[in-house]
């Protein structure tokens, strides 16, 4: 059995790491705007269902969502990812079910980047 595959998936021998920091000389066209996905603070909802949150509709991993939820806690408002319009308006209509499902406050919003 040969280990030279770490866990992530890449292969050890780096050749020149991620492709997409090539400079791109097509002309610049208009990409679709991207929208910052918010989750705010509130006082009721518990700490773990916004880590759960984070897990299950951001695909983070539990430490993760417990900094990104610390955050939340500590300025009242972090970015947990950024989409396009209607993947960002799917995410936040996600949360905000979810959280109403388990009769929590919490508010889940999007704005332009």
């Amino acid at each position: 059995m040969q280990h030279h595959v770490n866990m992530s998936g890449s292969e050890d021998g780096d050749d020149g790491g991620d492709t997409s920091v090539i400079v791109d000389t097509k002309p610049k066209t208009k990409r679709p705007p991207l929208y910052k996905v918010l989750l705010l603070n509130d006082d009721y909802t518990p700490m773990e269902f916004v880590v759960a949150v984070l897990e299950r509709f951001f695909g983070m991993s539990h430490a993760q969502a417990f900094e990104i939820m610390l955050t939340v806690h500590k300025k009242g408002v972090a970015v947990v990812g950024v989409f396009s319009h209607e993947i960002a308006e799917t995410k936040v209509a996600q949360v905000m079910d979810f959280a109403r499902r388990h009769q929590h406050p919490l508010q889940c919003t999007m704005e332009k980047e």
